[in-house]
């Protein structure tokens, strides 16, 4: 087959969400996920008017967010139950203390073609559609986890 020069880009839509190697069924959309962030640093040039931009030198990363179908699967349990360790109502709960590792893998025609794996991440919120008797939607889960690196692989 000849070649066109052209390189079909990937496709957003076929993605898996792995937690400490299982893998969340129902995960619909993924936001945040990044190579992480650098503060600029301004460093003014003694006896001139040019300001120099220069890196802080450390990396942050923002939080994921994942949105989810709940549909009664083992994963809606595995989510509450973890949410449920951390924050509980008595103020027993582990807090930011119980963190999990995973991965979001990128997929190109059921081929992993990218992963980004996270580390340390705990769960900072947990919200869920509103219910409403005259709307047709699904039901979702909007889940936040705070993270401490992101590496894409």
């Amino acid at each position: 087959m000849a070649d066109l020069g052209f390189t079909e880009a990937y496709r957003t839509h076929e993605f898996v969400v792995e937690i400490e190697g299982i893998e969340s069924p129902g995960v619909t959309k993924v936001t945040g996920l990044s190579d992480g962030e650098v503060d600029a640093i301004d460093q003014p040039d003694g006896g001139s008017n040019i300001i120099h931009k220069i890196s802080s030198g450390i990396i942050k990363h923002g939080d994921i967010t994942i949105e989810r179908n709940m549909d009664g699967t083992a994963a809606d349990k595995a989510f509450k139950d973890w949410f449920q360790e951390m924050f509980k109502i008595d103020g027993t709960g582990l807090g930011s203390k119980l963190r999990r590792n995973g991965s979001v893998v990128k997929k190109q025609f059921g081929a992993e073609v990218m992963r980004f794996a996270f580390e340390g991440a705990w769960i900072k919120s947990s919200k869920f559609t509103d219910l409403d008797a005259s709307a047709s939607g699904l039901m979702k889960q909007t889940i936040v986890l705070a993270i401490e690196r992101m590496t894409r692989i």
